[in-house]
């Protein structure tokens, strides 16, 4: 997909602040974040959203949370907790249309997940 911004950022047509990447996967610091920790982890090649994934990109997604543990322990939140999600559609709140993970931590997060 050539005009979507997390494929720009894998192009690197568009700078972030990378934390990983391997041949799959890219992490990147938010750049609106909603705690004092919040990356941003995704699949290189273009996906939407879960329903959409091949079996490549759910090889790489695979091992997401694998990579966020470790992510989280390399930002100093391993021990106090961290959060991962993803929304998957308009109506979780998804805005960015290629299927992303947010790691979110560094305060505490609260119980709730929806308004």
């Amino acid at each position: 997909m050539s005009e979507c911004l997390f494929c720009k950022i894998v192009r690197k047509e568009i700078p972030a602040v990378p934390v990983y990447e391997d041949d799959s996967l890219l992490a990147f610091k938010d750049i609106f974040p909603q705690a004092p920790v919040h990356l941003l982890l995704i699949p290189k090649a273009h996906c939407e959203g879960l329903a959409d994934m091949t079996p490549e990109i759910a090889e790489a997604v695979g091992r997401l949370p694998q990579v966020a543990a470790r992510l989280a322990q390399d930002h100093g939140i391993a021990a106090s907790g961290w959060r991962l999600l993803t929304n998957s559609g308009p109506d979780s709140g998804q805005t960015v249309f290629h299927l992303h993970f947010h790691l979110l931590g560094g305060k505490p997060l609260g119980g709730k997940l929806c308004l």
